[in-house]
């Protein structure tokens, strides 16, 4: 079969093509990394006084397991996680895989949830959503599919004392 095209006008038109198709693959990636979170902020129902305190910290993946998990947590009170009073009105916690404590606030979302996390827009990719909290215990998740993916859904205990 002959082509209606020549043979160095198709060679050199595969690059460009590829270029341009990569190119547009690279800006939709980047956009989505550094585009910030389309929540605006509300006001929060929860209150900092609500998380400071010494918890027991355990995380499922399934509800099924909860129960269970709840006592691992209750458990972990020997060695308890400490949320502190940070010094710019918020709470002293950790980021995922990350050791150093930051200061954390609670936002809420224009999506009716409340999160907890670095200064930013609500539902940022580092914050945790709160999905229950009471006297005695809450529960969060990380918004971050693939971090949620790996540490579950976290149920706090609160420690006597």
């Amino acid at each position: 079969m002959v082509s209606a095209y020549p043979a160095s006008l198709i060679r050199a038109g595969i690059p460009a093509i590829l270029v341009l198709l990569l190119g547009g693959c690279g800006t939709t990636i980047d956009e989505a990394v550094v585009t910030p979170g389309a929540l605006t902020e509300r006001p929060a129902t929860i209150r900092n006084e609500q998380l400071i305190g010494k918890w027991g910290v355990a995380s499922y993946r399934e509800e099924k397991d909860r129960k269970r998990v709840e006592a691992q947590a209750r458990a972990q009170c020997r060695l308890p996680y400490i949320i502190a009073k940070g010094p710019s009105d918020g709470v002293m916690m950790h980021l995922a895989d990350d050791a150093k404590l930051y200061e954390l606030r609670i936002k809420g979302g224009s999506d009716g949830k409340t999160y907890l996390g670095p200064e930013a827009p609500p539902g940022e990719w580092q914050d945790r959503e709160i999905i229950s909290i009471s006297e005695k215990e809450m529960i969060m998740r990380f918004v971050d599919p693939e971090v949620h993916g790996r540490y579950g859904t976290f149920i706090y205990v609160r420690c006597p004392g």
